[in-house]
């Protein structure tokens, strides 16, 4: 995928870029595997805001992905579609008793191309296998956590990780972040790397793309009162971070959790399974 740059006949446009939509195929998606997206706009089921700066923005239909192709699937690349809920494309596949499916689209699909899953299947772009009969070495995407739920890691535009070594039921894989984690061999995964990985080099140029997208402009805390945000404050005008009796104080969200150094991870039955942080690197 390119990068489409424009010329700088409005100051919006200066700098501005966009998708180059050349290797999608069709622009209509399948009815059958489209449903209407309720928007949210950042709140719960009490219509609290429960995530700020979200609202507005674009329709667009949700696209019901196949995160776990069923073993001993054959079907055929139709099209390679857009999918405005994700970074990454979508390839719509059709099985040879014509069930449809939209599955991620890897670096170097086409249109025409057959993909297999199961555990004697061609080592081959595309194609889904468990990962004890992957290669060592191999790029894999869309990979399982526990057997038979569906992918959930590395499913967006570009990345792939790296299937580093087997041992015992496990096998380590490396993941974008950096980290190396254990995951069971019996979990599939697909093989190659995501498309469309020029998606994190797009420049939107200015405010009103965001818009478009549903994300609401956001203001610093530094330059609010005291009584809306903890770095708020402070007299004689511009101040740091903290401002005012919280002057020098580490950085905090606006209802006084630390920012920045202070672990949030909640899900901490899962540390088991990783061999090396992915912050591992930044503390060299």
């Amino acid at each position: 995928m390119a990068i489409k740059t424009y010329n700088p006949t409005t100051p919006g446009r200066r700098g501005m870029s966009s998708q180059d939509f050349e290797g999608i195929t069709t622009r209509k998606p399948l009815k059958s595997l489209v449903v209407s997206k309720r928007r949210g706009n950042g709140r719960n089921n009490q219509g609290r805001i429960t995530t700020r700066h979200k609202g507005g923005g674009a329709r667009k239909f949700y696209r019901k992905v196949n995160f776990k192709l069923a073993p001993d699937t054959t079907a055929v690349i139709e099209h390679i579609e857009y999918d405005p809920n994700r970074s990454a494309r979508l390839a719509r596949i059709k099985e040879a008793n014509g069930t449809y499916h939209y599955i991620l689209a890897a670096k170097g699909m086409k249109v025409g191309q057959t993909i297999t899953s199961g555990e004697e299947v061609p080592i081959e772009t595309g194609n889904r296998l468990p990962l004890k009969s992957i290669p060592i070495g191999s790029t894999i995407h869309a990979i399982e956590i526990m057997p038979g739920k569906g992918a959930q890691m590395v499913r967006s535009a570009g990345n792939g990780a790296q299937l580093m070594a087997k041992e015992g039921e496990y096998g380590q894989v490396r993941l974008p972040s950096g980290e190396v984690r254990r995951v069971n061999l019996e979990c599939t995964a697909s093989l190659g790397s995501l498309g469309n990985e020029q998606h994190q080099n797009i420049k939107l140029g200015k405010a009103g793309r965001s818009r478009h997208k549903g994300i609401r402009p956001s203001v610093r805390g530094v330059v609010m009162n005291a009584a809306d945000h903890p770095h708020g404050g402070g007299d004689g005008g511009r101040h740091g971070i903290g401002g005012g009796k919280n002057h020098g104080s580490a950085p905090k969200t606006p209802w006084g959790q630390k920012t920045l150094g202070f672990k949030t991870r909640r899900r901490k039955s899962t540390n088991q399974f990783i061999v090396r942080s992915r912050h591992a690197a930044k503390r060299k």
